[in-house]
């Protein structure tokens, strides 16, 4: 768990600088299409795209932005049309990573991802490899200097979580994706401030890895995450906080 919570904390300061939050924002543009394709533009009803939206609205995406992503997605607007792909892959240490993507051309995204691997110290693996080693969850990182273990748990349980941890600097809670709504509006009713909070895939074992190893794996994750197809990168890793530490200088 801990090695989602600190890949998701160093994506997010990755997306500080005004050319990775264009890169945000084509990527929840997609998001936003393919999910009011596939359940239909009524946020009420479908969880995916409040999802989108919320996350769309995190990092001050315009209302038009998003309103005609939706519209592409529900055919009001002309668009194109994505389709959803995942790649089982390999990274340094054994890791196991989990790579999807929205892309209008499946032929070019897989070449292109394939490419990345060989690059950098990793290599694609045969369809399901890796993905039975994660869970798709509800997850929600809060720090730990918002709020006691004791009141979290208190308000968490109560609307929906299935686990709550705390590791490193981050409390942490895990839930069935459809409770995710629910959990988050019972933290912002309790004035809970929320750092990380999105449907994701969560590993059901991690790997510590160190060293070199750590350093390419991060390097490895990172191009995967810029190329433009590429939605999410999900990995059962978990480098140490010191070692993050030393990484990151």
């Amino acid at each position: 768990m801990s090695g989602h919570s600190k890949w998701a904390t160093i994506k997010h300061k990755k997306a500080a600088t005004d050319s990775k939050r264009g890169a945000a924002f084509t990527k929840i543009i997609r998001e936003l299409t393919s999910a009011a394709k596939d359940g239909g533009g009524n946020s009420d009803h479908n969880a995916r795209l409040r999802t989108a939206i919320a996350r769309a609205r995190e990092i001050n995406m315009p209302a038009n932005n998003i309103d005609n992503a939706i519209k592409k997605g529900t055919g009001e607007l002309p668009g194109i049309i994505y389709e959803t792909v995942t790649f089982d892959a390999y990274g340094p240490g054994g890791v196991a990573l989990l790579v999807e993507g929205l892309t209008d051309n499946k032929n070019r995204t897989t070449a292109e991802v394939r490419n990345i691997l060989s690059k950098k110290n990793g290599s694609l693996a045969g369809a399901g490899s890796t993905a039975w080693m994660f869970a798709k969850k509800g997850f929600i990182s809060i720090l730990k200097d918002k709020v006691s273990e004791e009141k979290l748990m208190e308000v968490a349980l109560e609307a929906g979580a299935e686990d709550i941890t705390s590791e490193g600097k981050y409390h942490e809670i895990t839930s069935d994706p459809a409770n995710l709504e629910a959990i988050k509006e019972a933290l912002k009713k309790n004035n809970i401030p929320v750092d990380t909070a999105e449907i994701t895939m969560i590993p059901n074992s991690t790997i510590r890895i160190v060293g070199a190893e750590a350093k390419q794996l991060l390097d490895l994750m990172e191009a995967l995450e810029e190329q433009e197809d590429v939605q999410n990168v999900h990995a059962n890793f978990d480098i140490p906080e010191e070692e993050l530490e030393k990484i990151s200088q």
